[in-house]
């Protein structure tokens, strides 16, 4: 029997999936936590070697649990656009700053004017944005020039815990695209904005493709895990083209859309011979781990955390069926929650404002609004920022007939019409779980020659399940709730920013 490991390094957990290539199902999985350290309001750290424990954690469960200790290939799927900081021994020389790190905010409006919003987007197909690595090592550069100082290479969260295992130091282009330090055409750092940020280029780990042979697992690394050394390590993507290919989406035509903490769209696309790539500075458009292939990413701040904030809010934090309450509820209630609109920026916003200082709102609320109509208004709000990611994609010319529906808000019946209702498009759902990890499987499997390619791991592996069309009565009705929820940032805009500015 063939098996392979795939290992995702989260935001708040690393996940382990043992994948039976053979059957094409998991045959083990196994999670581990670990903190977000805030050493200041807006500082959002971990320790790197808290990562390396956990994927000690679960590859050893994994395997036990399988009585499996011999796998064909290891590759990773990884949170995006956090800096990891090692010295010349390959050890962290200070925490590394993630993603959701808010302490660069003033410094990303001294980036972009380097370039102009059109040209960097157009370079490293996004503008940056407070946590990303082109951001964080500019503030480095300003506020602490020592540290900078020290730093002997940077490198993106799953490349930690690979480098743990390779002792090799080296990123892929999914994850160096998610810096903001990237040309995503050519495939290699961006010269022009590391020059012009006064960044040290040689801190700049190499690039290797996706489903490169990294290198191989250490005797050393082999023994903390219980896993034979010498088992070929794959590079292994960013953790959103990761979940495309567990979800099957290594082509036009399907899309992603992701309910999770934050919510995301994100739709693969490929660029013709000749063709200029298309990019806007609302979204971003980066590298896919599938080769000469990128995507569409657009992304709201505040999706399941929106309904999560209002669960904890009417009191049902802790009550163990919070969200089938609130989902029951909320059916109960017609579309468009009785005139009830949200705006879901409870932590500023991405798509397309790129706007930390944006905040959330309730419009249209009056006393007959239950707690059923609440629920729903955070649901079609959220669902219309996702829209708005969805339709500034397709003004890009990329084209999408389904959209997978991926993330735990998914299992929300109601929240998954809801979404097939403003969208106008039918949602369909895989029949595999974890779809990152399993992503992150397929990857090491195409990288050690166990599939021939992307399109067999795929057709191998990815099964799909029931399919959630949209209510045309329903699609009409959104249609013109969604008209009115485009015009209320622009209108509350400077509202939104006096008072988190604190007049």
């Amino acid at each position: 029997m063939t098996f392979l490991l795939g290992i995702d390094i989260g935001t708040s957990s690393a996940k382990a999936v043992l994948f039976d290539v053979e059957t094409s199902q998991i045959v083990a999985v196994a999670g581990q936590e670990y903190p977000i350290n805030h050493p200041a309001p807006d500082r959002a750290e971990q320790d790197p070697d808290d990562w390396w424990r956990a994927t000690v954690d679960v590859v050893k469960r994994v395997t036990s649990e399988a009585k499996v200790h011999s796998v064909a290939g290891i590759s990773f799927s990884g949170q995006m656009h956090g800096t990891v900081m090692v010295g010349k021994d390959l050890k962290p020389v200070a925490p590394a700053i993630i993603w959701a790190d808010q302490r660069t905010g003033a410094t990303v409006g001294e980036l972009i004017p380097l370039l102009g919003a059109e040209a960097y987007a157009a370079m490293a197909g996004t503008l940056p944005a407070a946590g990303f690595m082109a951001v964080t090592l500019l503030w480095l550069k300003q506020h602490d020039p020592a540290l900078l100082g020290r730093i002997h290479k940077v490198m993106l969260p799953k490349d930690y815990v690979r480098m743990r295992m390779t002792g090799e130091v080296a990123t892929d282009p999914s994850d160096a695209a998610a810096t903001a330090l990237f040309n995503v055409t050519t495939r290699e750092w961006a010269s022009n904005i590391v020059d012009k940020a006064g960044l040290p280029a040689d801190i700049l780990p190499d690039v290797r493709a996706s489903v490169a042979v990294a290198g191989y697992l250490r005797a050393d690394a082999a023994a903390e895990l219980g896993l034979r050394a010498g088992t070929p390590i794959i590079m292994g993507s960013a953790d959103q083209p990761a979940q495309q290919i567990g979800n099957g989406l290594i082509k036009p035509g399907r899309g992603s859309v992701t309910t999770g903490s934050g919510g995301q769209v994100s739709i693969p696309f490929v660029r013709q011979a000749g063709e200029v790539l298309r990019t806007d500075p609302r979204l971003h458009v980066f590298n896919h781990a599938v080769p000469d292939t990128w995507y569409v990413l657009g992304a709201t701040l505040s999706a399941g955390l929106s309904l999560r904030w209002l669960r904890d809010l009417v009191g049902l934090k802790g009550v163990v069926e919070a969200y089938p309450i609130l989902s029951a509820e909320a059916a109960a209630v017609s579309a468009g929650a009785d005139g009830l609109i949200f705006l879901p920026y409870l932590s500023g916003e991405r798509t397309p404002h790129m706007d930390a200082l944006a905040r959330g709102s309730f419009i249209g609320l009056s006393a007959h609004h239950t707690r059923g109509h609440l629920a729903r208004a955070v649901m079609e709000g959220v669902t219309f920022a996702l829209r708005e990611a969805l339709e500034i994609s397709r003004e890009l010319g990329v084209s999408v007939d389904t959209l997978i529906a991926a993330g735990g808000a998914m299992e929300s019946d109601v929240w998954r019409h809801i979404q097939a209702d403003v969208f106008g498009v039918p949602l369909q759902r895989t029949l595999l779980k974890e779809q990152a990890s399993v992503g992150a499987a397929l990857i090491a499997g195409v990288g050690a020659g166990v599939y021939r390619d992307f399109d067999e791991a795929c057709q191998r592996t990815v099964k799909y399940g029931d399919i959630t069309e949209p209510d045309a009565a329903n699609h009409a009705r959104y249609d013109v709730l969604y008209a009115h929820f485009r015009e209320l940032y622009p209108r509350l805009k400077g509202d939104f920013h006096r008072l988190a500015e604190g007049w």
